[in-house]
């Protein structure tokens, strides 16, 4: 009887050892990313196919391959020389990653306060550009991440429903400042 238990036991073991180094292959290869196109030395927004590096990293290192880019399909053929960058740092080009080391210690442009922790399913700060605009992450092509990074300042979640509520839905605001999303004077 304990024969089958331990051989039980193992083949569970092995079985969360393999799930776990699927999942991690997943977890580390998943998302938007930003490189430098070697190519024009200019950025792309990539995804890696994070299913393919999952179904190709059990016991061995994943092999990567991009999902999409954002020269193609213009540069579609092109021989994805930009792995290496997410080889090399596969956390430092996630866009993701790249926005919350952004916003550590900043505050919110519109109320002040402390822009705080970045939760994985919470809600998420935004950004407002020069042109007053706040925009969510997802809007910000990865491409030009860096360039609007540059210029643009943090808003707190709050804030930032409240601007868009403003520019969305004005007839439902009265008395706030379009531009600020205060109060106006």
């Amino acid at each position: 009887m304990a024969v089958p238990f331990l051989v039980g036991t193992i083949a569970a073991v092995l079985c969360s050892i393999a799930a776990w180094r699927l999942f991690s292959a997943w977890w580390k290869f998943r998302g938007r990313r930003v490189v430098t196109c070697p190519e024009n030395q200019r950025p792309a927004g990539v995804a890696v196919d994070a299913r393919h590096a999952v179904a190709t990293g059990l016991g061995k290192a994943a092999e990567l391959r991009l999902e999409s880019c954002s020269r193609w399909p213009e540069k579609a053929g092109c021989g994805q020389q930009c792995l290496s960058q997410i080889e090399a740092s596969p956390e430092g080009c996630l866009v993701r990653n790249i926005l919350v080391t952004w916003y550590a210690g900043k505050s919110c442009q519109s109320c002040g306060r402390p822009i705080g922790e970045i939760s994985l399913g919470g809600a998420k700060p935004a950004v407002l550009g020069t042109d007053g605009r706040s925009i969510e992450w997802s809007e910000i092509p990865a491409e030009k991440l860096q360039e609007t990074l540059l210029t643009a300042s943090p808003v707190c979640f709050a804030c930032h429903t409240a601007l868009k509520m403003v520019v969305e839905h004005p007839e439902l605001v009265s008395g706030l400042s379009e531009a600020t999303g205060r109060p106006a004077r």
